[in-house]
């Protein structure tokens, strides 16, 4: 099928990206699968943590990632056909199934698929539980799973902070790992407990190395607590993010009762 959306919304990335003067860095990219299916799996610390996830698959090996989302980025009115037009797969958070099944097929036919199975941002900067649908999907379809992680992307949008888009100058790391294979006999539970460990390795990795540091006590907010940072420990996080859903799922109530 034709790509008329995918290429020139990642040349205008790029070219924002320069303007920018984003310092990005992707590492590892020659465990990008050249071709054939492959679910990319990344850690989620910002809004624009697929634009860079999918930057670091397409600038190694060209490759165009379609991104599990939620549906409602779909009904927006500017986004909305930008994904379609890119063959994102919408995800309904009441039933997930369609989309899991389209994700497959997509891998079968050779796409490169990309998940967060965090599922929502981490506002601790650490990884949050994972959930087993990567590895599930990369079973049924016989595909391997590629980690990636990301870092510094939090400094640009992210949860409870003001966006900063045109913060000139920050450097991002995109750590891409090698990829896991999995054999009939693996279990999907312990299939996500090696992928998590990989990517908790990755991450590790990517936030010690990272070339940057606070300019001040103020500026100590993008650092998880277990680096000297101010942001919330990982349970503080989870609290937090409990009390988000709560409140999401009252106003689903809200607005179910009204109609």
């Amino acid at each position: 099928m034709a790509e008329f959306v995918y290429p020139p919304v990642i040349g205008a990335a790029r070219t924002a990206f320069r303007a920018l003067d984003l310092r990005i860095e992707v590492e590892g990219a020659h465990h990008v699968p050249e071709r054939g299916g492959a679910v990319l799996v990344s850690n989620h610390v910002s809004y624009l943590d697929f634009l860079f996830a999918g930057l670091g698959a397409w600038k190694s090996a060209r490759r165009r990632t379609r991104f599990m989302a939620k549906d409602d980025v779909f009904r927006h009115r500017i986004s909305g056909p930008l994904m379609r037009g890119m063959r994102h797969i919408p995800v309904d958070r009441t039933d997930g199934q369609p989309a899991y099944d389209a994700a497959v097929r997509a891998l079968r036919a050779g796409e490169v698929v990309g998940v967060f199975p965090e599922a929502t941002i981490s506002r601790s900067f650490t990884l949050k539980k994972f959930k087993t649908g990567a590895a599930r999907m990369a079973a049924d379809a016989d595909v391997p799973l590629l980690p990636v992680v990301l870092w510094g992307t939090q400094r640009l949008w992210t949860k409870d902070r003001p966006k900063n888009l045109t913060r000139r100058h920050t450097p991002v790391t995109i750590e891409i790992g090698e990829p896991i294979r999995l054999t009939p006999e693996d279990r999907p539970v312990m299939v996500t407990r090696r992928l998590r460990q990989a990517m908790s390795e990755l991450l590790d990795r990517a936030q010690r190395t990272y070339p940057d540091q606070p300019s001040g006590p103020d500026d100590t907010w993008w650092l998880p607590a277990h680096l000297g940072g101010s942001a919330p420990t990982l349970e503080a996080a989870e609290a937090e993010d409990e009390k988000e859903s709560q409140e999401r799922a009252a106003r689903r109530a809200a607005r179910d009762a009204a109609r």
